[in-house]
């Protein structure tokens, strides 16, 4: 798995956060808990396989929010209450 990252502004509340999330959604289909936070200014989400993170820039700029960043990396799922197992 590989956990894509954003840095985000102009979210200011609970809708704008949702407005991310969609646009993550239909940007990338295969996306798997996809969130955003207002308050870090950033939305993440989980894929299988790398994605074209200048056509995510570019649906999260149409949506009338600044993607400032994007970053991937490999993601390694923790056990409970952060064990690994």
């Amino acid at each position: 798995m590989i956990q894509t990252v954003l840095k985000i502004d102009g979210m200011m509340c609970g809708m704008c956060e949702a407005h991310v999330a969609d646009a993550i959604r239909k940007a990338v289909p295969a996306a798997k808990k996809v969130s955003a936070s207002r308050s870090r200014g950033e939305a993440s989400f989980l894929t299988e396989d790398a994605i074209d993170e200048a056509d995510l820039k570019a649906a999260i700029d149409a949506t009338g929010y600044t993607c400032l960043s994007v970053s991937s990396a490999p993601y390694e799922k923790k056990g409970w209450f952060g064990w690994r197992g």
